[in-house]
């Protein structure tokens, strides 16, 4: 049977008082539309439909880039019935269906295949779970042979009936043909004016077909977003369980609470990441690598027996074996370092290759550049790429040195072997193993006196 699934993503979310979707809203870098649709995608359905409303453009631009979904447009709100109703046209009745949610982002791919094949045999299955709070959530009501009868939600729930600890989660599975029936006979009559997709429980009991309950034992799975706290709450849920995978699979984190992955990280043997790092897009590092705190490595790839210091930035670098970074260092995207190359404190790269132990220790500009190996470059370094309008590549040949305070303006080669000296300008080629100089000459004037401030007798400057 097919498998066709619906992702409800038309609400407002009025209490995240923004102007952006409250499905655009980012848990770990990413929308959280599109962590409902990753593990949607990883069942392999047939089609996947989602109704959008509120802020419908800016969603469907967001998600342009993937021809697969099928955007459907709810006009009015009415409740999560009436929101899947618009979906059933466009469905196949061979289907099963099952929805989701574009605002519970945590949801993983396991639960909702179990969900599913609950209903591959007619029935209606339905995701609940067990809270010791269940204020908000609409409640599991059973019969006296423990079969799911109803579901209740809170507004409209007797005293008793909001005792019970059990919760409708909101996702289901059904199959589409009858999905279709239970919907028809659903009314809006309750305290919200709605059409409720839960009333479909009471429909299929009535019709007797199975409903069928599957427990979801962790209930951060099912946790929906509507503030700015549950958003907070989601952000570390999500990342304390993917710190847990990490952990489990050989990387040591000092302190899981303080570390972020927002994107996909591989790692060797014996690395180790101190607190408040942050991982984005997609980075790959060898064995017995160290991020010093508070460092932020985005699209990049490091090798084995590297040290990424304190507060550095890695971003779309490639860093080789035995190399150090930082502390307060900045690679840039196009960055390369070869293996034992050291970029060190307040030196920031860019589109720059860096040879086999050559060095910028700290207060450098290396920007569109190539320097050979066991180049030495000096405190106060820049390398003047841009003149406004394009920008030009400086060479530098293997054992150069170039002194501190040195201004380096492409185009320009400095030659091997060659040094620079400190406070130099340098415009044109330095040939190899000569020395460049261009500072002024330095002078010496006898008895020079530094001017003085005539006092006041209180002690004030005279005008």
């Amino acid at each position: 049977m097919k498998l066709e699934v619906v992702v409800l993503a038309a609400g407002k979310g009025t209490r995240m008082r923004s102007a952006l979707p409250k499905v655009l809203h980012l848990v770990a870098g990413k929308p959280m539309l599109s962590h409902v649709l990753e593990s949607a995608q990883k069942l392999s359905p047939d089609h996947i439909h989602v109704v959008c409303g509120h802020g419908a453009d800016q969603v469907r631009e967001y998600f342009s880039h993937d021809l697969t979904i099928n955007w459907i447009f709810q006009a009015e709100q009415m409740g999560t019935g009436h929101a899947v109703c618009q979906a059933l046209p466009d469905i196949s009745t061979q289907s099963t269906v099952l929805v989701l949610y574009g605002d519970i982002p945590l949801i993983l791919p396991g639960t909702l295949q179990r969900l599913t094949d609950e209903a591959r045999d007619g029935s209606l299955a339905l995701l609940s779970a067990s809270f010791d709070n269940p204020h908000g959530y609409g409640r599991v009501v059973r019969d006296p042979d423990n079969a799911i009868c109803a579901i209740v939600e809170e507004a409209d729930a007797s005293s008793d009936q909001r005792k019970i600890s059990e919760i409708n989660t909101g996702f289901i599975a059904a199959p589409a043909e009858k999905l279709k029936d239970w919907l028809d006979a659903v009314d809006n009559n309750n305290s919200q004016g709605e059409y409720y997709l839960t009333d479909i429980v009471g429909a299929a009991a009535c019709s007797g077909t199975p409903v069928k309950g599957v427990i979801c034992e962790d209930i951060l799975e099912v946790m929906g977003v509507n503030s700015r706290s549950d958003l907070a709450k989601a952000e570390r849920n999500f990342q304390r369980r993917e710190a847990e995978k990490l952990m489990d699979a050989g990387l040591t984190l000092d302190d899981p609470s303080r570390f972020d992955l927002r994107g996909q990280l591989e790692f060797g043997e014996d690395c180790r990441m101190d607190i408040n790092v942050v991982v984005s897009g997609t980075v790959k590092m060898g064995k017995n690598v160290f991020v010093g705190p508070n460092s932020q490595i985005s699209d990049s790839e490091i090798g084995d027996n590297v040290e990424i210091r304190a507060n550095s930035i890695i971003e779309g670098a490639y860093i080789a074996d035995h190399c150090s970074v930082g502390p307060f260092a900045r690679l840039r995207p196009g960055t390369e370092l070869a293996t034992g190359a050291r970029i060190g404190n307040f030196v920031e790269t860019k589109n720059a290759v860096i040879g086999e132990d050559s060095k910028a220790n700290h207060l450098a500009y290396v920007g569109d550049a190539s320097v050979g190996q066991r180049v030495n470059i000096g405190a106060g370094v820049i390398t003047c790429n841009y003149d406004g309008a394009n920008k030009h590549q400086t060479k530098i040949e293997n054992d150069a040195f170039i002194g501190s305070n040195t201004a380096l303006v492409a185009p320009l080669t400095v030659g091997e072997g060659a040094t620079v000296g400190a406070g130099s300008a340098v415009s044109r080629d330095v040939p190899a193993g000569q020395l460049a100089v261009t500072r002024a000459q330095q002078t010496v004037k006898d008895g020079w006196e530094r001017p003085q401030k005539n006092k006041t007798s209180k002690g004030e400057s005279s005008q």
